[in-house]
């Protein structure tokens, strides 16, 4: 807490950016309390809430691009090799591997949301060979709507703002779960609906 508020207190609306790239890349930054602080900040008047939204939407898109040109440029070895050091275990990576092969744009959307994901799926995309496009349209998407809810949050909350990272920490299992149910749910319905295509 004590970084954060330095952060935002000596570099202002940049403390976001360098905080937000940081934290998404793998480095051991809250992202979701530092969003919330930020709304919290807003809320007690020391930072405006549209200047705030833009600098977190990118410096977590700036953060997101660097993922993704990793794992264009380094592939594989590069996550094998420095993913411990950024946080990323191995047996995250398997288990957002299998869940990119089969819902790749749809994880980049809503990863962000999930403790774990989101430091994957940039390098994942670049690794499938994703299209700049493609990987844009998606990760963006998701990177402007995970901002947009913990300012937000923030900002209702105000001095009980505190509260999102005990909720989060204790409920994050539970979204994790509720995504892979989303995620089998979907693939079912792809599925069924290409053999349905498929029957004359």
């Amino acid at each position: 807490m004590h970084q954060l508020s330095y952060l935002i207190a000596h570099f202002g609306y940049m403390g976001i950016i360098i905080a937000l790239i940081g934290g998404i890349i793998g480095l051991p930054i809250p992202d979701e309390v530092l969003l919330t602080y930020v709304g919290y900040n807003v809320f007690q008047g020391n930072l405006s809430f549209i200047p705030s939204l833009l600098c977190a939407a990118s410096g977590a898109c700036g953060g997101i691009t660097l993922s993704y040109l990793l794992g264009v440029k380094l592939g594989v070895p590069f996550l094998n090799r420095y993913g411990p050091k950024l946080h990323i275990t191995e047996e995250r990576v398997n288990r957002t591997k299998k869940l990119f092969m089969k819902m790749g744009p749809f994880l980049l959307l809503i990863g962000f949301f999930i403790p774990g994901i989101r430091h994957i799926t940039a390098y994942l995309a670049g690794i499938n060979s994703y299209t700049y496009k493609k990987f844009a349209l998606f990760a963006y998407s998701g990177a402007v709507i995970w901002c947009f809810s913990f300012i937000t949050l923030g900002r209702i909350l105000g001095e009980n703002w505190t509260a999102v990272a005990g909720y989060f920490s204790r409920y994050s299992i539970i979204l994790i779960i509720l995504f892979i149910l989303v995620t089998i749910i979907l693939y079912a319905y792809q599925r069924k609906r290409r053999i349905r295509l498929r029957t004359p």
